[in-house]
Formats: C-alpha cells, structure tokens, sequence
C-alpha cells in the first residue's frame, strides 16, 4: 500500500483514484486524475497538506467554471474543498463570512437576504469564492477588491494565516496572492440597502448578462482578459475584428452571442479548445498588434 491510499483509509473525507475530471468542469473536457481528495473537514485538509504538500502536484478546483482541463491524466491531487467550506454566516457591521467553497450566487442571495448591498454583481459569476479571489473576478464595474476585508489561507505545510485586504495588491483580474496557498474562507463588507432594490439590480443584471453571454452551454466563460492600457475596445470587438467567427477545430467553437466566449458544441478535445484559443490569440496579434492573456487557466 502506498502512502496516499494508507493516507485514504485514515480519514473521513472522499479520496478517490483515477478519477475522471470531464463532468467536474464547463467545458466538459478533461482526462483523470491520479488522485481525487473532497476534504469535508479542515483537520483531513491540514492532515492531508502536512503529509503531501510538498511532495504532491496539487491543483484545487471550484465550480470548474473558469478551466481548462487537459485530457492526459493529472499526475498529481486535484482538490476539491466540501460542505464545511461551504459554509456563510453574517457578523457585525454588515460583515459577511464565507467559506471558498460558496458560490458567487450563494453570497450574492444571503447578501440580499440580509438587506446588505454590494454584492449583487457576484450573481452573474458562475465560480466560488475561492475562485473569485485566485483572480479578482467581477463585472459590471465591481470586483471581489471591492468588498473584501480579509482572506484566510493554508500553505502546502498545511500552517494557516488570514492576510488583510490592505495587503493585497489586486489588479484587474489579477491576485499577486501566492499561487501555493488555498484560500479557506473570506470576509466581505456591504452596506445597508433594501432588499428590494437590491434584487431590482440583480434581476437587471441578469437580463443583461443573458442577452449578451451564451447560457446553458458547454463553456468555460470569458476566453481572455481585456486588454490594459492598450486600445479602448474591449476583447470581443478585438476578435470580432480579426477573426472569422465560424473558425472551428473539431467541436471547438467560438460562440455566435458572444465572440469571446468558446464552446464545446459536442466533443471537443484539449487539444481542439486549446488550438483555438491560440489561433484567435495569434490572429488578433497579427491584426492589431495587440497580445490578449487568457482568463481561463489552462492546466496541462
């Protein structure tokens, strides 16, 4: 018995072998997994980093909404935090604990719920709180800077330290929060605001987000980042402008709503998703001079 299956029979949590990732993620596109671990529990997290933080390829995947899988085996953990990292509670002065494992709608309804605004843009993000501050999501003007206070994190030696807001340098989509460490939980402040007008913001948002996005599609979201400081179009217009929107490689496809969303019209491959991206990357270069950065992170 090797390290990791004694490990497995040792704590409560799931821990399963080659595990395959496809339906875990958007895109449906992915291969196994050496190993699948579910902590439900921070003790078997913490046991689980002591023992292998160093020594494990580790990957920790939320709602698999911003991803790209590739379909070879992941040699190495992926992690996937459960239900007590799901957890959400209201403290004083309009402040908001949430576990990384809560998603960006969770947060945005308890937020209403509680009559605290602010937040009501997080209902068009299709991630966790976990991935939101991995790379500062937002949309419609607002970004998880916007409200965080504070964030609480794990290192691979499996040692836990909350770092303020004040001591993170956010960025547009961008977190300079070292990519070693696990985000376990995060607080947020609002502001007092009735419930009513903020569901009027969220139900508008919604409308928006659903005239311009593809909805109940294979897709992985937003393909790239606007540019910064580079050109006054945004990315869809950069792509619209460059290249032919009915370019494919196998069922890989680029959305008819909105060009810079792609999709897995059937069975696309890594290899097929990841062609495209790259062809539309390099035909924008060649247009406009202008190199576009991924939003989804691809993992090879």
């Amino acid at each position: 018995m090797n390290k990791l299956e004694k490990f497995s029979k040792q704590i409560k949590s799931k821990f399963f072998f080659n595990y395959d990732l496809k339906k875990l993620n958007w895109f449906n596109i992915g291969g196994k997994t050496k190993a699948y671990f579910k902590p439900d529990n921070l003790n078997d997290l913490v046991f689980f980093l002591k023992e292998f933080g160093k020594k494990e390829r580790i990957f920790v995947l939320g709602a698999g909404s911003n991803i790209l899988l590739t379909d070879k085996k992941f040699d190495g953990t992926v992690i996937k935090l459960g239900k007590n990292f799901s957890n959400i509670s209201l403290i004083h002065n309009n402040i908001i604990v949430a576990g990384s494992a809560v998603s960006d709608k969770k947060l945005s309804d308890f937020a209403m719920e509680n009559n605290i605004g602010g937040f009501e843009f997080l209902s068009c993000i299709p991630g966790t709180v976990g991935g939101g501050l991995k790379i500062n999501s937002g949309c419609f003007g607002r970004e998880f800077r916007d409200i965080l206070v504070s964030v609480q994190v794990i290192d691979k030696k499996g040692t836990i330290q909350t770092i303020p807001s004040s001591k993170i340098n956010f960025d547009y989509r961008y977190s300079p929060i070292d990519k070693d460490l696990i985000f376990l939980s995060a607080s947020f402040k609002g502001e007092m605001k009735n419930k009513n007008e903020i569901e009027k913001i969220i139900k508008a948002f919604k409308n928006k987000k659903d005239l311009a996005q593809p909805t109940k599609i294979k897709t992985g979201g937003s393909t790239f980042k606007n540019p910064k400081n580079q050109t006054d179009l945004k990315v869809w217009q950069l792509i619209k402008k460059s290249v032919s929107l009915d370019k494919k490689f196998g069922d890989a496809k680029i959305s008819n709503k909105h060009c810079n969303f792609f999709i897995n019209s059937k069975n696309a491959k890594f290899d097929d998703m990841k062609k495209l991206i790259n062809y539309v990357k390099n035909q924008v270069k060649i247009k406009t001079g202008i190199a576009l950065e991924t939003e989804i992170e691809i993992i090879e």
